[in-house]
């Protein structure tokens, strides 16, 4: 079964994850945030070897760890080109929580919609789901489904046997969904991120999410106010 361990710290409690593969011991760095360190220090204890840094969005909450992943990795940093702005003003906007945030490193890759990066026995794929942000993702994890490159659906993710696993960011939470009220945020386009992106995965998909506890696609339809009308 797959390894996703969560931290989360003050003052955002903000999660970040390191996902691996239990065969291989390769993983990825998803999100690193003042939880930085010991996300890093969990994976040195489990033999994980790092391969990629994976951003779902860029508010600051969400990177101020990524300098020092970076630093300690030597890897690849990941994000959708849409929250670039957000990722280069992290230290203007630390400075408004009364947060001192170091400069992050230049982003390496800029996700595509044919983008796979494999760890191991899984995979993960970019989904575009803005609203939140301009440039939020779910990043889907499962069992590789798949050559590199394969065209990147919910179906031929979901179809990969083991389960699927959505780290949506702040998209959506369990009970409740990302703010809207934030700059370049915009409530219809996150419901549409929602309804067409996600429910599409399936009920027993694993939503995990940028704040608060892991849920599942079929509760949250079931269950979460904002997807009841």
């Amino acid at each position: 079964m797959i390894i996703v361990e969560s931290q989360a710290v003050g003052p955002f409690f903000k999660n970040g994850f390191v996902v691996a593969c239990p065969r291989t011991r390769d993983g990825v760095l998803i999100d690193p945030g003042d939880e930085v360190a010991s996300l890093l220090a969990f994976a040195s204890s489990e033999k994980i070897r790092l391969t990629e840094i994976l951003l779902t969005h860029a508010h600051v909450d969400h990177v101020t760890g990524v300098a020092a992943a970076k630093r300690a990795l030597g890897v690849p940093v990941s994000l959708h080109h849409d929250d670039l702005t957000f990722y280069e003003q992290a230290i203007q906007y630390g400075r408004l929580f009364g947060l001192t945030v170091e400069p992050q490193p230049p982003i390496d890759h800029f996700y595509s919609p044919d983008d796979t990066f494999h760890f191991g026995d899984y995979e993960v794929r970019p989904y575009h789901t803005p609203g939140h942000c301009p440039g939020g993702v779910c990043l889907a994890v499962t069992l590789t489904a798949g050559p590199p490159g394969a065209p990147a659906t919910a179906a031929s993710v979901g179809a990969a046997g083991e389960g699927l696993h959505l780290f949506v960011g702040d998209t959506l939470f369990a009970g409740s969904i990302g703010r809207t009220d934030l700059p370049g945020a915009n409530h219809e386009v996150l419901m549409h991120s929602i309804r067409a992106v996600l429910l599409p995965f399936g009920d027993e998909a694993i939503v995990y999410p940028g704040h608060g506890p892991a849920t599942t696609i079929g509760r949250e339809r079931a269950t979460n106010p904002f997807l009841q009308s």
